[in-house]
This record gives C-alpha cells, structure tokens and sequence, in this order.
C-alpha cells in the first residue's frame, strides 16, 4: 500500500528577468505597459515593488510615444511625399 504521507513540492520557476525597452515593438512594450497597471491597480504590490513597476511603466511609455512619434513622421513622409504635399505640387506645374 503507498504512503499517504508523500509529500508535495511545488516547483516555482524563477521569474524571466524584463527585456530591454529599446527592443520591444510598440505592441509589446504596450501589453507589458497594461500587465503593469493591472497589478498596481490591485494594490497588492508591496511599496518597493510598486515603485519598481512605476518606473518601469513610466519607460515603457516613454518607449511607446517615441514608437507613435516615429509612426506618424512616417506616415506623414507617405502621404505628404518627400517633396511635400501633393497639392502645392500640382499647382506649381
């Protein structure tokens, strides 16, 4: 007969240490953003861990209005052309 007494461990693996922000897309630095304002919210973070995760957050949005930033520029250089708008273009012609 087996014995009853047999003990349980429970392996917890150690946590992933962060990515570097530079090398999150907009996507992932975003998500990563909002796991961080889930757990503040709960308000089950201790003080120094709290801290922590605020200045980590703090870069991570940073990290996403450079993102944007540089989106935009883009999408402005698509639209507008490298010459400038399409508009002033033609009228010169």
């Amino acid at each position: 007969m087996p014995n009853c007494e047999t003990a349980w461990r429970v392996v917890i693996p150690a946590p992933k240490p962060s990515p570097a922000i530079e090398e999150l897309s907009f996507e992932g630095a975003l998500k990563e953003l909002e796991a961080i304002v889930a757990r503040l919210e709960q308000g089950e973070v201790d003080l120094e861990d709290s801290i922590a995760l605020y200045e980590r957050g703090q870069a991570l949005k940073t990290h996403c209005e450079k993102k944007l930033k540089s989106a935009e520029g883009r999408l402005e250089k698509i639209v507008l052309g490298e010459d400038g708008p399409q508009s002033e273009r033609v009228a010169e012609a």
